[in-house]
C-alpha cells in the first residue's frame, strides 16, 4: 500500500468520488490563449477529449506487489490509451530506490514532456524529482509525496486520515443506538505513517459516539496471510464485539477466512481501499462485510489527465483558473450495498 500522504494535503482540493467522474473533471481542459484572446474566467471554453498538442508522458511507479499497486499501473496505461495525443513511456516497476531513480533519470534524458511518479520512497526520490523540475519537465507526484514541493508541479493522492474518519462515522451511525457498543480494528503496518493517520481518523470519528468503545487493535502487513493470522488472534481474544474496521481489502481476504473458520457472523465489518472482491461481497450481502472505504487507484488515471493538461498548457475544466491545482486530495468515499454498483468497475483485483 502507499506510503504517507501529508496531513496538510487534506486541506487541498477534495477530489470527490474520484473513481467515476475524474475524466469529466480533468479532461475538460481549458486552453492557455494569449491574454488578448482570453475570455472572462467564467466563460472559459472546455476542450474536453478533443486531441491537442502531442504529449509524451513518462510514468514511473514501484513494483506491483500488491493489488492496489497493480491497479495503479493498469489505470495509468488504460487512461493514456484513451488519448490519441498521448504517448506513454513506462518503466519497469521497482521497489529499489536506486533502480527507480535510474529509471526516472532515463526518462529525463529522453526529454519526456511530463513525468508521473509514484515513488517507492518519497523522501529518497525527492532529488530526482528536483532534477526533472530543474530540467523543465513538470512532475505529477502520485500519492507518496516528495519531501520538497519544489520537486513536483502537482501532487495527487489519497486521504488516509479521511479513510479512518469515514470508516468511523459509518460504523458510528450503525451503532449509535446500541448501548455499550464495542469495536475492534485490524490495521496495516504500524511503521508506516499512513497506518497511524488511518487509526487517528478512526479514533477521532468514534469520539462523536460516546456509547462506542474501541476494545482491541492488531496491526497486520497488508497481506492475505497476515490478515488471516492477526484476525484469528483478535477473534480469540474478543468473544464479543459489534464492528470491525480493516484498513486494507487485500489483508481483508485473509481476515474473512479467519472469520469464516471461527464461525462468527455476529458483527459488521468495514474494509478499506476498494478491491473488487470486497465490492462483490458487499453486493452479495451474505456475510459480515457491509462496506469498504475507498483509497482509489483511479488516482493514476487522473494523474495522466493532469500530465496531459500540463503538457498541453491547459487548466482543468470546471474551474476558473488557467493552471491545474498544486494538489488534489481524493475523497475516501464509503461504498456499501446502496452504491456498490456505481463503483464496481473501479474495483481492483
Amino acid at each position: 500500500m502507499p506510503q504517507p500522504t501529508p496531513f496538510a494535503s487534506r486541506r487541498g482540493l477534495l477530489f470527490g468520488a474520484a473513481a467515476v467522474s475524474a475524466g469529466a473533471f480533468l479532461t475538460g481542459c481549458t486552453s492557455n490563449e494569449s491574454d488578448d484572446d482570453k475570455p472572462a474566467a467564467g466563460e472559459q471554453p472546455a476542450a474536453a477529449d478533443k486531441p491537442g498538442k502531442p504529449v509524451t508522458i513518462g510514468f514511473a511507479g514501484p513494483q506491483a506487489d500488491h493489488g492496489w499497486l497493480a491497479a495503479i499501473n493498469d489505470n495509468a496505461k488504460k487512461r493514456a490509451e484513451k488519448y490519441s495525443d498521448v504517448t506513454l513511456e513506462t518503466t519497469e516497476g521497482s521497489n529499489d530506490t536506486a533502480q527507480q531513480i535510474g529509471q526516472i533519470e532515463t526518462l529525463i534524458n529522453k526529454k519526456v514532456d511530463v513525468l508521473v511518479v509514484l515513488p517507492a520512497d518519497g523522501k529518497a526520490l525527492t532529488q530526482v524529482g528536483l532534477k526533472a523540475m530543474r530540467a523543465g519537465i513538470p512532475v505529477v507526484n502520485l500519492d507518496r509525496i516528495f519531501n520538497s514541493p519544489q520537486a513536483y508541479r502537482c501532487w495527487i493522492g489519497g486521504d488516509n486520515y479521511g479513510m479512518g474518519l469515514n470508516a468511523g462515522h459509518y460504523i458510528g451511525e450503525k451503532l449509535k443506538d446500541k448501548p455499550g457498543a464495542r469495536v475492534i480494528e485490524l490495521a496495516g503496518l504500524d511503521n508506516l505513517e499512513l497506518t497511524k493517520q488511518r487509526t487517528q481518523g478512526f479514533d477521532d470519528a468514534l469520539k462523536n459516539y460516546p456509547n462506542i468503545k474501541k476494545v482491541a487493535r492488531q496491526a497486520a502487513e497488508f497481506t492475505v496471510e497476515s490478515g488471516q493470522a492477526k484476525m484469528a488472534q483478535l477473534l480469540q481474544a474478543q468473544s464479543k464485539f459489534d464492528a470491525l474496521w480493516n484498513h486494507d481489502d487485500d489483508q481483508g481476504v485473509g481476515a474473512l477466512r479467519a472469520i469464516e473458520q471461527a464461525g462468527r457472523d455476529d458483527f459488521l465489518m468495514v474494509g478499506g481501499a476498494g478491491a473488487l472482491s470486497a465490492f462483490e461481497a458487499i453486493k452479495a450481502d451474505n456475510g459480515v462485510l457491509k462496506a469498504t472505504v475507498l483509497y482509489p487507484p483511479t488516482m493514476a488515471a487522473s494523474a495522466i489527465d493532469l500530465a496531459r493538461a500540463l503538457g498541453q498548457g491547459k487548466g482543468v475544466g470546471g474551474l476558473a483558473e488557467y493552471e491545474i491545482p498544486a494538489s488534489l486530495t481524493l475523497y475516501s468515499a464509503v461504498v456499501d450495498k446502496e452504491n456498490v454498483d456505481q463503483y464496481m468497475s473501479t474495483g481492483f483485483k
